[in-house]
């Protein structure tokens, strides 16, 4: 049987793989879909993906599913509740951040429409397909993450450095940065 040839950071771990192969690099245009990945890439500061995919059930629950109308009416009794809950990264600044996040998504959904047409208008709509053959070819940032984390930062979200909007860009399918060999480069 023929192993499929993947990039090279989802190969040592079956859930890396799960979430290789099924997700990271297919357009989502959901506004709840683009939360969860924006408050995820934001909770992994500093540390490694496979520990927030590990937590995302968690964050799920923890979190109302992600619902940005619900978490915006959060309380401090909810930071509290939170910073108990060890289903997640149990860090003030990066619930309190999600908390934050979750209102001014809302003031987004209401200026833009949509918080989907928002991020994507950083992108001109359509996915960048970029041509890596290695991993170490791909950038950590490029000029479309620098002004979407400006504006978002500009509007009072937190966590979202251009290194964490670019690796959300990555997972959403605004850019293809599978490596050509990769099986699913062809598919996104």
């Amino acid at each position: 049987m023929r192993t499929l040839d993947r990039c090279a950071w989802a190969e040592n771990d079956p859930l890396l793989q799960k979430y290789h192969d099924k997700e990271w690099g297919r357009s989502v245009h959901d506004d709840i879909k683009l939360f969860e990945f924006i408050t995820l890439e934001g909770a992994q500061a500093g540390l490694n993906w496979l520990t927030i995919l590990k937590k995302r059930e968690g964050y799920r629950l923890a979190f109302d599913k992600f619902n940005p109308n619900k978490i915006a009416k959060y309380t401090n009794r909810d930071l509290k509740r939170l910073l108990r809950d060890p289903r997640i990264v149990r860090n003030r600044l990066k619930i309190s951040a999600t908390m934050t996040n979750a209102r001014n998504c809302l003031q987004v959904q209401q200026e833009f429409g949509s918080f989907d047409k928002y991020l994507w208008q950083f992108v001109g709509g359509q996915p960048i397909k970029h041509h890596f053959r290695s991993m170490s070819s791909i950038p950590a940032r490029s000029k479309e993450s620098d002004l979407m984390s400006k504006d978002l930062q500009k509007r009072g979200f937190r966590f979202v450095g251009s290194t964490i909007c670019y690796a959300f860009m990555q997972a959403v399918g605004m850019v293809n940065d599978h490596t050509m060999k990769c099986f699913r480069y062809s598919q996104v």
